[in-house]
């Protein structure tokens, strides 16, 4: 009661954590301080707040608390994650707009340096109109660009904060509220120093076993040391796997979990991996420590390599189906979460730049750009080739894409992808040499077919770093993988350059050089092709996973058919057992592409070829060696020559003319999509 004799009102749950959250929380006292100042509306006080620092000195904890603080302060809070703000500018303003709209909003970037390449529009464009008296508070591990530290507009509006470790006071106060004896604590303090990240985990290690620590060095491995410690205690082999999926996947969610260990109940191992100290939680899920994650990965890779790889598979196959199910303005993100389980392969990233200048962001042509665009083809690759973006423009102009420059919104480059169906457009062939050069290729390789179509790049213009890997080729090739794993009907993929050397070291075990140099005015160009036919995307992922130098996708050549050949061989020799015939290589042809029951159509098909041969009557007896070997369950060869009652020499070579006369007969459907008439006697 108080002195009026009324009860006190009632603390509300998050009243409880803030302040828990608050009596563990140690130093940055002058950062709170500031930020106090800024909520409080000081006319002194910096409405930005920038804290940088590197991976482990407590930006993330240190955002939480100013939320804590800004919601106690009865402020409106929009918390923000550089992981997900978007792909441009302006997925950024719609999440952050309240800031622009109220001056009682406080606006949290945690992990800015995701989306860093946010910042030049950010100090020209956005950050200039937010309401008087809200707040912005940036969080990421780069310091902010000098031109505006520098710039003496912002000195009264920005303040920089670059987090330093603990001093050891503040040190042994964190191990004191995580638990820590006072007689141990010096021994932490000496192996981790103060950094917090690494206080906390010496912490979580004394927890597990006490004095352990103290036996230990200090060094630059200190992070693995204390991260192998805690992880070499984990209760079951299921909270490993959990572990190795959080420590691959961008983000775990327990969603993804169980998908990925689907005999498993994830609700208990996704309770567990939250729980770790080198964990991190957002919105969209889980995620380790940078720092963290690398060691785990580090430490799983040499305690079960075999494993690692498999759980790739799982993911990869995860990030596939919702891909394929997910809404088109998704697909870029799904695609990206793909890749980053690759991102260390140098097949992917050899294209890959991620410089923080020159930020571009993609959208589609409007009318107004049409002469801007065209001017840049003709001041790059000259007036022939401007020429033929008039005539795509004409004919095509929902397949281009301006880019601007995050910064100023200036364009910058612009690129065209075409999805050319088959049959070809003859005006097409006798306009675009490189357009005719492409249908040539595939019409003498593995002909497209009805319902089948060639997707190209056919202009990617970028003027200030013309073919050259950049933030505009890195986006056209996250569109074209995102487009690869969803389309359905696709025959190739193919990429036009000029510089035809450089990317062909470039694409090596990406895509393969077509070998033909098609001519547009004095330029002579190249195609790099995939078939997704003979090479699913499925099937080049897995390249990736298990291949340092990933192997380009064969071109479509005499190779194909070979192993094609090979895999109706397989699936013959495969016929009486079930299981095995399930998962043969037949069955990711497009012999069953579109079919709901894949093996028994694939076995209606095989059986029609085999009958067909028996009814030409110079094949009667191939037909014969075909029933006796795959058929009849003959355990031999030579039994099988003994059922067809023929010598096994004579067995042999007709056996070999059926086979070659289903794979023929198969090859054709692969390529037409019908069987041809039997032949007769």
């Amino acid at each position: 009661m108080d002195d009026n004799g009324k009860a006190p009102p009632a603390r509300s749950l998050a009243d409880r954590l803030r302040q828990a959250r608050a009596r563990a929380f140690v130093g940055r006292r002058e950062e709170l301080a500031a930020f106090d100042e800024a909520l409080r509306g000081e006319p002194a006080a910096a409405p930005v707040l920038y804290v940088h620092g590197p991976g482990g000195i407590g930006k993330s904890t240190l955002a939480k608390r100013l939320c804590d603080a800004a919601r106690h302060a009865g402020r409106m809070l929009v918390e923000l994650d550089g992981r997900y703000v978007g792909r441009s500018p302006a997925e950024f303003e719609r999440s952050a707009q309240p800031v622009l709209d109220r001056c009682d909003v406080v606006l949290v970037v945690d992990s800015f340096e995701h989306c860093q390449w946010l910042e030049p529009w950010l100090w020209q464009h956005f950050l200039p109109r937010i309401a008087d008296g809200a707040l912005v508070v940036l969080a990421g591990r780069q310091a902010p660009m000098a031109e505006w530290t520098a710039d003496p507009g912002w000195a009264q509006a920005l303040r920089v904060a670059e987090l330093a470790p603990l001093d050891k006071e503040q040190a042994r106060r964190l191990l004191t509220v995580s638990g820590v004896g006072a007689d141990r604590q010096d021994a932490l303090v000496r192996l981790a120093g103060g950094n917090p990240l690494a206080l906390s985990l010496a912490a979580a290690v004394d927890a597990a076993h006490p004095g352990a620590a103290g036996n230990w060095s200090s060094s630059g491995e200190t992070l693995r040391t204390l991260i192998a410690g805690l992880i070499g205690e984990v209760p079951s082999p299921a909270h490993r796997r959990a572990l190795e999926v959080a420590a691959q996947a961008h983000t775990t969610t327990e969603e993804l979990l169980q998908a990925a260990l689907p005999e498993e109940d994830a609700h208990p191992l996704f309770a567990w991996l939250r729980g770790l100290p080198f964990m991190e939680a957002t919105l969209r899920g889980i995620y380790p420590h940078d720092a963290a994650r690398e060691a785990v990965i580090a430490d799983l890779r040499w305690r079960a390599p075999t494993a690692f790889t498999a759980m790739k598979r799982k993911l990869t196959a995860e990030y596939l189906r919702l891909l394929r199910e997910a809404p088109e303005g998704q697909t870029a993100e799904l695609s990206s979460q793909i890749f980053y389980l690759f991102r260390e392969v140098p097949a992917i990233a050899r294209t890959q730049v991620w410089d923080r200048e020159g930020a571009v962001h993609d959208e589609p042509l409007r009318p107004g750009d049409i002469d801007t665009v065209v001017e840049m083809a003709t001041a790059t690759e000259g007036a022939a080739s401007a020429a033929l973006v008039r005539y795509w423009l004409g004919k095509r102009p929902e397949a281009f894409s301006l880019f601007r420059l995050v910064s100023s919104g200036r364009p910058v480059a612009f690129s065209a992808r075409l999805d050319l169906p088959f049959p070809p457009d003859e005006q097409d062939i006798a306009v675009d040499p490189v357009v005719a050069a492409a249908w040539k290729f595939c019409m003498s390789t593995a002909p497209a077919r009805p319902g089948e179509h060639i997707s190209m790049t056919r202009f990617c213009v970028h003027p200030e770093a013309h073919e050259v890997p950049s933030q505009v080729i890195n986006l056209n090739i996250s569109r074209a993988h995102a487009e690869v794993a969803r389309a359905r009907g696709r025959a190739y993929g193919m990429l036009v350059f000029h510089d035809h050397e450089a990317w062909a070291e470039r694409l090596e075990g990406v895509m393969t050089d077509a070998g033909v140099r098609p001519k547009v005015g004095d330029r002579t160009y190249a195609l790099f092709v995939n078939d997704w036919r003979q090479v699913p995307f499925e099937t080049w992922i897995d390249h990736v996973i298990t291949q340092t130098h990933v192997p380009a996708p064969a071109a479509p050549s005499g190779t194909a058919r070979e192993a094609f050949d090979r895999a109706v061989r397989e699936a013959l020799q495969h016929w009486r057992t079930p299981r095995s015939f399930a998962v043969v290589d037949l069955l990711r042809t497009r012999l069953v592409a579109d079919s709901t029951d894949a093996v028994d159509d694939l076995r209606t098909l095989i059986q029609q070829a085999v009958d067909d041969v028996g009814r030409n009557a110079r094949s009667v007896k191939a037909h014969q060696a075909l029933v006796a070997t795959y058929f009849s369950g003959a355990p031999t060869q030579e039994a099988a020559a003994r059922r067809a009652g023929m010598a096994f020499s004579t067995y042999r070579r007709h056996l070999r003319q059926g086979l070659d006369d289903v794979c023929a007969a198969l090859w054709e459907v692969e390529l037409h999509g019908s069987r041809p008439a039997p032949p007769v006697s």
